[in-house]
């Protein structure tokens, strides 16, 4: 029915840069607010950045200044950008997205598979 895929994770030096898509296909009739978690290994998964239907985006203190949230609706599309990037950095990112999937009726949380960004020193 509804599928979210992510691409983009990744193996990558301290200091460099990775670009995460999450991109949502099938039965769509529109999209609320879109956003990436991460979990690293022990700890819970938290929210990292958010975006709202209307653009407005939020961040996770530890990511303020260094990644960016963007979505092109055209494309059913969110992406991270992700600069300076530090170990502590390292975890699984998913993606999840707000869909309606028929009507404004019928809402639901869906998440990605999840993507592997590990960040060496």
């Amino acid at each position: 029915q509804v599928q979210l895929v992510e691409s983009g994770g990744g193996l990558v030096q301290a200091g460099g840069s990775l670009r995460l898509s999450c991109a949502a296909s099938g039965s769509i009739f529109s999209i609320n607010a879109m956003g990436w978690y991460r979990q690293a290994p022990g700890k819970q998964r938290e929210l990292v950045a958010s975006i709202t239907s209307g653009g407005s985006t939020n961040y996770a203190d530890s990511v303020k200044g260094r990644f960016t949230i963007s979505r092109d609706n055209a494309k059913n599309t969110v992406y991270l950008q992700m600069n300076s990037l530090k170990p502590e950095d390292t975890a699984v990112y998913y993606c999840n997205a707000i869909i309606y999937s028929g009507s404004y009726y019928e809402a639901a949380r869906y998440w990605g598979q999840g993507t592997q960004v590990t960040v060496s020193s």
